[in-house]
């Protein structure tokens, strides 16, 4: 790709709808801000459970033809946020949704939680070496809630890292490129303790049958691990319709939404990080860095 932005974001996820979730008000900020955002899905979500009872029949077990739904959903939640470069790791369809830990959708060969990391990384090599990110976002070692497929897209993306800088490595893929800083998704316990409660005091009506606890809500870290906290409140909007347009997976009724367990949170704008490789940049007024390309001068 040519004349790219000077800040360039990569995020990896493992399913449609992760991206909206976890950094939907974090993309549409730095795309309103003239960066080139990418995301790389590693799977269609075949087997993610539907909310809406007329769309049930798309399931795995029925049609099994969520997937190929879910690829809608996932370009009009990249509208919302002005996305324009998303892609699926290795084409669409190419390696399919596991199912969680120890189900039977964890034996298939054809799923991303069998597939070897070193089989799957180069497409990811190829990206990165393409698009030349300064900045990666995915997941921590344990996917944020222990997820097969988000394990193995945090599996991916490291070592994809580590070979795209390798100049021995594959030069059909491209020139090597070194990301300056990785980040993992989280979110402090504190910060999702205190919106709950809140929720919980303000006495109004949550669109849902009942409110989330704080063991409901995946990713949980100790404040002092966080080293980025983004501020996209003037992007509020776009995430929550980003997540409305993945209608399968999530509901979203106002400030607040719901997975299928039905159980209401708070749709939240400031978005987390943990940064594990590259140097931090200067603390904004939170203590934490307030930009991801923050020290990069860019």
């Amino acid at each position: 790709m040519s004349e790219l932005p000077d800040r360039r974001l990569l995020l990896v996820h493992a399913h449609p709808d992760d991206e909206s979730i976890g950094n939907g008000a974090t993309m549409a900020r730095y795309v309103a801000e003239g960066a080139h955002v990418t995301l790389v899905t590693c799977t269609l979500g075949e087997e993610g459970e539907i909310i809406p009872p007329e769309l049930a029949h798309l399931a795995a077990d029925r049609e099994d033809r969520l997937g190929q739904h879910r690829i809608g959903e996932l370009a009009a939640a990249m509208r919302e946020l002005g996305v324009v470069d998303h892609r699926f790791l290795g084409g669409a369809g190419r390696y399919r949704d596991s199912g969680m830990m120890g189900t039977p959708q964890n034996e298939r060969p054809d799923c991303l939680w069998r597939t070897p990391v070193d089989d799957a990384a180069p497409h990811l090599v190829a990206v990165i070496r393409e698009v030349r990110p300064q900045v990666l976002v995915t997941y921590d070692p344990n996917g944020g809630y222990g997820h097969p497929d988000h394990i193995r897209a945090h599996q991916i993306a490291m070592r994809a890292v580590d070979l795209s800088e390798d100049a021995a490595f594959r030069p059909d893929l491209g020139q090597p490129h070194s990301v300056a800083k990785v980040y993992w998704n989280c979110l402090p316990r504190s910060f999702v303790e205190t919106a709950l409660e809140r929720l919980r005091a303000a006495h109004k009506p949550v669109p849902f049958p009942g409110i989330a606890s704080v063991d409901d809500v995946p990713g949980l870290v100790a404040d002092d691990v966080v080293s980025a906290a983004v501020d996209g409140s003037p992007y509020a909007d776009r995430k929550a319709a980003a997540m409305r347009a993945h209608a399968t997976q999530i509901a979203v009724d106002g400030p607040f939404f719901a997975l299928s367990n039905d159980l209401g949170q708070p749709l939240p704008a400031r978005e987390f990080y943990r940064l594990v490789r590259g140097t931090p940049g200067e603390p904004g007024t939170s203590g934490r860095e307030e930009d991801l390309f923050a020290g990069l001068g860019v």
